[in-house]
């Protein structure tokens, strides 16, 4: 009986030498914490039984520290939505930046962008950044 090649390959890699790789959390998360609390559980001496005030604190801390992670997160979404809001209101104003090279220049913003990490105002038809402008006129 002879055997087909086909049938001697395996999709997870066993008979390829292709076996997927898992890239490691750079990040400690409720997840981890988790993990590491049922790990300690499980490989803790039976006569010795972890004490139910350390379980409770790290119960404690786990909620804490989703709590966090939930604040954090509501601040840098808050932080992006005020630098919206902030480059929305320069339109129609007079505003001015600084160049590479020192230049200081003056013009009125015509329009914003919010395509990038920090929103870009338009003067005179160049895209500045919305934390390089250094001055603002109400044009009358």
């Amino acid at each position: 009986m002879t055997v087909d090649a086909t049938y001697a390959v395996q999709s997870n890699g066993m008979y390829t030498g292709n076996t997927a790789t898992r890239t490691p959390k750079q990040t400690m998360d409720s997840e981890v914490f988790l993990s590491l609390l049922v790990t300690q559980l499980r490989n803790q001496d039976p006569s010795s039984p972890m004490d139910t005030n350390q379980m409770i604190s790290q119960t404690t801390q786990l909620a804490s520290m989703e709590q966090l992670t939930t604040l954090t997160t509501l601040n840098e979404e808050n932080f992006s939505l005020q630098m919206r809001i902030a480059a929305a209101a320069l339109i129609g104003q007079q505003v001015s930046y600084s160049t590479p090279d020192g230049t200081k220049i003056t013009g009125i913003a015509d329009s914003v962008s919010f395509s990038g990490p920090i929103p870009t105002v338009s003067v005179g038809g160049k895209d500045i950044a919305l934390d390089v402008i250094s001055g603002v006129k109400r044009t009358s």
